[in-house]
């Protein structure tokens, strides 16, 4: 077995590479070999099995590329009994399966060989058509292979050489039988190749039972010398919950990343994370498992092109991402396994750059973090959010440099004529001062760090809504309108951080109305209700559409005002208001719902029952007097019966016997 720290540089001409490989390599950029390269080129040029493990973005695919064609090259003449593929590649995902035939396609340019790449979300018949006319190379998903393998579309009799990519990735995702299946179905006398950048006890049992005796190298992780930086600078924010989309906005606007991918756990929150970077300004991109393929590869196809700056993305569909240019990373949601996060922070700080990156660990996760520590065996550097003060700092670097390209670039006599005029009554210095605190003054209103509670605290980033002007002072002095209010129902509440004040400033603040005619104001876990006068109603809920609190988006429902002893609505689900029948619709917990006229209430025997008589848990049907029921219904405000009635007469407390 191999294990090695940075090696002495090789050039790829001295490893023994063919001629056109070598010229291929150099015409890209690349004169000196990796680590990776240097340690598995020559061991797979002599035939030899291999596992290789090395960090993500150490330069894996041309160590078992170049290599892998060179040998298709020097066998190139042999005889073959079938016209199938003479070299498998395989890769976890769709997005890798790309990148890898792009990179042989690239090396392989003054050679003949052909390569093909196959993959789910692809038509199927164009990918026939395309091994049927010939491939050398085919580079696959497991999935997608076994289907061609059965379909005997892909012919594996002739193989000389199988690699697999990402093999610990491809066994996260369930692909250990997909795997087990194909490599039983290619010749013995195959060479193969097993790259990861973990090695997990599962690879460990596909080598034993597929490879033969395997040459091993390890390439240890590059440390850092005495008062220098590591490439890959690793740095954990404690945030809470309610404020990680102000501390992303805020790390995004002091880090100026030139590109970055953040990962989140699910797709919706991919989702909303993208709409909500999107309202504030960056080109940002989202990508899932639930987008059709045309969809993922356009989004590629932005990022690689530098249309997009920001990708959004989840652990599945950015497996395996070959993006040189990613200078951050920030793990939006902290990876739950050690190895997810190995695979995260390697999409920066690639073939030997520097990079950066964030995780933002809840105070609940800390213990998480700790895991990945001790794993990894690598230290995070803990940080607080940058200060106003650093943000305005960082702020005034980027106004000098650009002061100082748009001075160079010229054609400023018309605001020079401008200023002079203006220096007639004041110093140039103070001229230049203003002009620059009126060009950040927008800018620092919107960098106060929020609370969790407290009036101040608004988070609305979306077009300007015309502001009509404040109501005046009635002749009794008072603001407070008169006339008929209603309630206004926000689907967000306590769960989302949002509190009193957060609710007042945003309608106060976005509508122009004045405070104090915003009435009762009750905030609930899930949801939100605010009396405001009825007559203002619409002028709110325009110059709130399309507004955010705290980061989330909500819907507004009109309900009618209630006395404040009566329960609020309830919500269906957080985000969205249940639906309002005839009847009071849902009660408690039971089954059941209220009809126009009585009837029973859940199920027999349980509280909530319509009975005969009057005992605890049933509500009574006899003159003499209303029944009772069970706290445990938690209804105890409406719902008793009229004394010698049949109907039920709600907004009256039952009596207890």
């Amino acid at each position: 077995m191999s294990s090695v720290g940075p090696a002495a540089p090789s050039t790829f001409a001295s490893l023994g590479l063919n001629e056109s490989l070598v010229a291929a390599v150099t015409a890209l950029g690349y004169e000196e070999a990796t680590p990776i390269q240097a340690e598995a080129i020559p061991l797979l040029l002599t035939g030899r099995d291999l596992i290789g493990q090395a960090g993500t973005g150490t330069g894996k695919t041309a160590a078992f590329a170049l290599p892998l064609l060179h040998r298709l090259l020097e066998t190139a003449d042999a005889p073959r009994e079938h016209s199938g593929a003479r070299a498998l590649i395989l890769v976890p995902t769709r997005e890798l399966a790309m990148q890898v035939a792009e990179a042989i396609h690239k090396y392989s340019k003054k050679t003949a060989l052909k390569v093909v790449p196959v993959y789910g979300g692809a038509p199927m018949d164009q990918q026939i058509r395309s091994l049927r006319r010939g491939a050398d190379v085919v580079v696959a998903t497991p999935g997608r292979a076994l289907d061609h393998l059965k379909r005997q579309t892909l012919v594996l009799d002739d193989l000389e050489i199988l690699v697999l990519d990402e093999a610990d990735e491809m066994l996260d995702m369930g692909f250990a039988d997909d795997l087990d299946a194909l490599l039983s179905a290619t010749p013995a006398t195959r060479q193969t190749a097993l790259f990861a950048a973990t090695m997990a006890p599962r690879i460990g049992t596909i080598a034993e039972k597929h490879l033969s005796k395997p040459a091993r190298v390890t390439i240890k992780a590059e440390k850092p010398t005495a008062g220098q930086m590591p490439r890959v600078r690793q740095i954990a924010y404690l945030v809470s919950r309610q404020q990680k989309a102000f501390a992303l906005n805020r790390l995004l606007e002091f880090e100026s990343p030139a590109s970055a991918i953040i990962f989140c756990r699910t797709r919706v929150e991919v989702d909303e994370l993208t709409d909500t970077l999107k309202s504030h300004g960056y080109a940002a991109q989202a990508l899932h498992g639930g987008m059709e393929q045309r969809q993922r590869d356009r989004v590629m196809q932005l990022i690689r092109d530098d249309q997009a700056d920001v990708l959004v993305a989840t652990d599945v569909a950015a497996r395996g991402l070959d993006i040189d240019h990613i200078s951050h990373v920030i793990n939006y949601d902290i990876p739950t396994a050690p190895e997810v996060y190995v695979h995260r922070i390697g999409r920066t700080g690639r073939i030997g750059r520097e990079g950066v990156a964030i995780t933002l660990v809840d105070p609940r996760e800390r213990r998480t973090l700790a895991f990945i520590e001790s794993v990894t065996k690598q230290t995070l550097e803990r940080a607080e959010l940058p200060s106003l003060a650093a943000l305005k700092a960082k702020r005034l670097e980027v106004t000098r440099a650009a002061l100082q390209t748009r001075i160079v670039s010229g054609g400023l006599d018309e605001t020079k004529a401008f200023v002079l005029s203006l220096a007639e009554e004041f110093d140039l210095a103070d001229i230049a001062a203003a002009a620059i605190a009126m060009a950040q003054d927008e800018d620092t209103k919107s960098a106060e760090v929020p609370k969790s509670r407290g009036p101040e605290v608004r988070e609305f980033r979306g077009p300007e809504v015309p502001r009509p002007a404040r109501r005046s002072l009635g002749e009794g002095g008072s603001r407070r309108s008169d006339g008929a209010r209603v309630n206004l129902a926000f689907s967000v509440g306590e769960q989302e951080g949002i509190g009193p004040g957060d609710l007042v400033g945003a309608i106060a603040g976005e509508s122009g109305i004045d405070s104090q005619e915003i009435g009762a104001i009750r905030v609930h876990p899930t949801f939100a209700t605010v009396e405001v006068p009825e007559d203002l109603v619409s002028t709110i809920t325009s110059a709130l559409r399309g507004k955010k609190l705290r980061g989330n988006a909500f819907d507004l429902k009109v309900l009618p005002a209630e006395p404040a002893e009566d329960r609020p609505r309830k919500f269906s689900k957080p985000g969205s208001f249940s639906k309002f029948g005839k009847g009071p619709g849902k009660f408690g917990k039971t089954p059941g719902k209220f009809g126009k006229t009585p009837g029973k209430f859940g199920k027999t025997d349980v509280p909530g029952k319509f009975g005969k008589s009057g005992k605890s848990g049933s509500f009574g049907r006899s003159s003499d007097g209303p029944g009772r029921f069970d706290r445990s219904d938690r209804s105890e405000r409406p719902g008793g019966f009229k004394p010698g009635g049949r109907k039920p007469a709600f907004g009256k407390k039952p009596r207890r016997d």
